[in-house]
């Protein structure tokens, strides 16, 4: 059996949380996306309305879907979309399979992961062809933790169980020789309730992303073990292009509700050509300032201009990502080894291919 977290161990990195600044990330928050601020359109009475959960909305990696409504660009899609703010992919992924929300911004990899369990969904479109993870570990044990190979018996941060940082996490334990059951793989979230956790020392690694990276590397509580954040870093570590964040729904709502989806596929296919014309800093003009408040608005851009590769420019499911996903699945997941998985339903190209402009 997995060791997990203890309550206690969890309630140390929480109360500690509270002391730390610029806290962004904000569970179960609410944004309604009508009524954006920067080139806000006037949304019909009648447009359709849904939910969509996002797996830590002020996270760099999911940047897509607050942006889309800074930039009105919902409203000018013609769809009213409520944003629900989850830290944890895995308990987005299941809200969504309960019908408690529509869509789930989150990793591609849960519908592999669905898709073994007799559940069908799938990535409507694709905002990021690279993960933008790092693993980070604490600047004590830099002589001590040189890899994964590593981490036997170590305190491993991921965002909850469930979530795709727990996969990746377990996937790269075991591509290095340990047993995913020997390492404590806790839940301490991402902001500043990660950051809480490793200079408390309730973690002795974790993967997290900007802005949270830039935050425990300027004060020199953590050092960077392994780096997704480039192509190059994710074949190293992922063996292929890894697919990560996406909208995704369940089949019966998008095979229900094509009409809706085109409309939030139009929003998301724009704002990702704008966030390719765009610099960091005017991207961060852009942004509710308390997503950048813990590290400060200069680092959060330079951070978006740093890692600005993992944003998909087209939202075209890369030809190969899904093969690497499945491949990371097979190493360390009971439930879809020896399963059958029929990658083709697990995302589908139709409504980014017939997209429209809405800027």
């Amino acid at each position: 059996m997995n060791r997990r977290v203890t309550t206690a161990a969890l309630a140390v990195a929480a109360s500690a949380a509270l002391a730390l600044s610029g806290c962004s990330s904000k569970a179960s928050q609410t944004h309604t996306a009508s009524g954006a601020a920067a080139g806000g359109g006037t949304l019909a009475a009648n447009a359709p309305s849904l939910t969509v959960m996002v797996g830590g909305l002020s996270k760099q990696i999911y940047l897509p879907f607050m942006l889309a409504k800074q930039l009105g660009y919902y409203d000018k899609a013609g769809v009213n979309v409520k944003l629900i703010d989850e830290p944890a992919g895995g308990d987005a992924t299941k809200n969504m399979v309960a019908g408690q929300v529509q869509g789930v911004g989150g990793f591609y990899d849960h519908n592999i992961a669905l898709q073994a369990l007799g559940k069908s969904s799938e990535s409507v479109v694709s905002l990021l062809q690279i993960p933008g993870e790092v693993e980070l570990c604490r600047t004590d044990l830099k002589g001590t933790i040189k890899s994964p190979a590593d981490w036997a018996g170590k305190h491993l941060g991921i965002t909850d169980t469930g979530s795709s940082t727990d996969f990746l996490t377990q996937y790269l334990a075991t591509k290095n020789g340990v047993a995913p059951s020997k390492t404590n793989r806790i839940g301490v979230g991402a902001g500043a309730t990660f950051v809480a956790a490793m200079k408390r020392k309730a973690i002795d690694c974790g993967m997290t992303t900007e802005p949270t990276v830039s935050q425990v590397l300027s004060d020199n509580t953590g050092y960077i073990l392994l780096d997704m954040r480039t192509a190059a870093g994710s074949r190293q570590e992922l063996g292929g292009t890894y697919p990560a964040t996406s909208l995704y729904m369940t089949t019966a709502y998008v095979d229900a509700h094509k009409d809706v989806v085109q409309k939030l596929v139009n929003a998301y296919v724009s704002t990702l050509k704008w966030i390719q014309g765009h610099s960091g800093t005017q991207i961060a003009d852009v942004m509710p300032a308390d997503y950048y408040a813990g590290v400060g608005k200069a680092a959060y851009a330079k951070a978006l201009d740093s890692e600005k590769g993992i944003f998909n420019p087209t939202g075209l499911m890369p030809a190969d990502g899904p093969k690497t996903c499945l491949a990371v699945q097979n190493a360390f997941n009971d439930a879809v080894k020896g399963k059958t998985i029929d990658l083709a339903k697990t995302y589908t190209n139709e409504f980014v291919k017939t997209a429209a402009p809405v800027s």
